[in-house]
């Protein structure tokens, strides 16, 4: 697709072509849509799982998050150069060993977790199996935007699987926190691993529906690129994006850490995970309106306002009385969530040239990933030294630190991404 299309498209979307139920009438896209969804269930468990698998056997916070953090970080790393390879070479030909290789590190993983091995053990094997987790979000929406390029159905279908990413953090904190709380510590860290497994080699294994490789640069051309064109971020919206993501990543993951701090001390725990899938089922809620609409606005001034709109309510956590106050709370702070980032994953679609797509796409979550393990960390040391309510507050910064890079950052993004634009064509050409 060219970027004068997208531009066009963006200031006047055409309606939707029957939305969501045009959707579920393409059997093979539903398919490997379900699939993705059920290989991406560790996005809502894995790191959850790793906190209260190490706080059982330790009783620190601090280290917890420090552990959660070190597997963000290996998955903040591997994520975009795996999608570069699954664009070079294909999805299948990456995946099904990938999944095979997270499986035998996450084992490893919860082995030196139960065995109360030395710290730096569990960070480098926590650090291994986050490294290896599949980013099946990339690809999923990848496969979207090769099956149905410049329709206005794009759109409702990027929304269909933020409000399934969504679901999927209902439905796993509380998943994860039972496991771990009522039955064994790793139990809920294993279930995930499982789960992923099954869901990657079914996505995989649909071959027909995978995007087409990209087409590799003849030498001649790569001479004269230079290095710095190679190694040039696949859009411009990432200079904004990337950081707005870290904050985000780091205010979530200090959320849930809080709150699961919050419920333990007021005698709930196994609450905390149904409070932080309230938060979720919000955001799912928000994301099915949002993608069921035809928008005028443009993508950067929806993105702005539904940040902010997010962040307005998460600063109120940290003086909410009790967990009812909260949850009701962080339903209404959720609605903004998934629109935000189906926005955001819309403005990388859109500048992306067609063989980077899923690269792109992965530095969105590889930046979430990191701000994690950022989040983790220090939040973890907070919460140790002076409680969830400074957990909240820390939260709250980061949260208003996302906004000003937005809003500052995108004021001058439409004439980096108008030069790009005519780049690409060039090298497309």
């Amino acid at each position: 697709m060219t970027q004068v299309c997208d531009s066009e498209r963006d200031q006047h979307d055409p309606p939707h072509s029957g939305g969501y139920l045009a959707l579920l009438r393409m059997p093979q896209a539903v398919r490997f849509s379900l699939a993705g969804m059920l290989g991406r269930v560790p996005m809502s468990m894995f790191g959850l799982g790793t906190v209260l698998l190490v706080v059982a056997t330790t009783g620190k916070y601090g280290l917890a998050g420090a552990v959660a953090g070190a597997g963000s970080v290996g998955y903040a790393i591997c994520a975009p150069q795996l999608a570069r390879l699954a664009d070079r070479f294909g999805q299948y030909r990456v995946l099904v060993p990938l999944a095979v290789f997270f499986c035998l590190s996450t084992l490893v993983f919860v082995t030196c977790a139960e065995l109360r091995l030395p710290v730096w053990l569990l960070a480098v094997t926590g650090c291994l199996a986050g490294g290896s987790m599949p980013s099946l979000g990339s690809m999923v929406r990848a496969r979207w935007s090769a099956l149905l390029g410049d329709s206005p159905l794009l759109h409702t279908a990027f929304a269909f699987e933020s409000v399934a990413d969504e679901m999927i953090f209902v439905l796993g904190p509380a998943v994860v926190t039972l496991l771990a709380t009522e039955v064994q510590p790793a139990s809920g860290v294993l279930v995930a691993m499982a789960l992923c497994l099954i869901g990657t080699l079914l996505f995989a294994a649909q071959r027909g529906t995978q995007p087409p490789v990209a087409r590799p640069v003849p030498a001649a051309q790569a001479r004269h690129t230079g290095p710095a064109r190679r190694f040039a971020l696949p859009a411009q919206a990432l200079k904004v994006l990337a950081p707005v993501y870290f904050f985000l990543g780091a205010m979530f993951a200090t959320i849930d850490l809080s709150t699961v701090d919050f419920a333990q001390r007021l005698g709930h725990k196994p609450l905390a995970g149904l409070v932080l899938g309230t938060f979720a089922l919000g955001s799912a809620i928000g994301g099915l309106w949002y993608g069921s609409r035809t928008w005028r606005a443009r993508l950067e001034r929806r993105f702005t306002i539904t940040l902010c709109l997010s962040i307005a309510g998460f600063c109120t956590f940290w003086a909410q009385p009790g967990l009812l106050s909260l949850d009701l709370v962080g339903l209404l702070a959720g609605l903004s969530i998934s629109p935000t980032l189906i926005a955001g994953f819309s403005l990388v679609e859109r500048d992306a040239p067609k063989a980077r797509r899923t690269e792109g796409m992965a530095w969105l979550s590889s930046s979430i990933s990191v701000g994690v393990a950022a989040g983790s960390a220090v939040a973890g040391q907070i919460i140790d030294k002076v409680g969830p309510r400074w957990g909240y507050a820390f939260a709250a910064c980061c949260g208003l630190t996302a906004v000003a890079v937005c809003v500052l950052g995108l004021d001058g993004f439409r004439a980096t991404r108008e030069t790009q634009a005519a780049q690409w064509a060039d090298a497309e050409s």
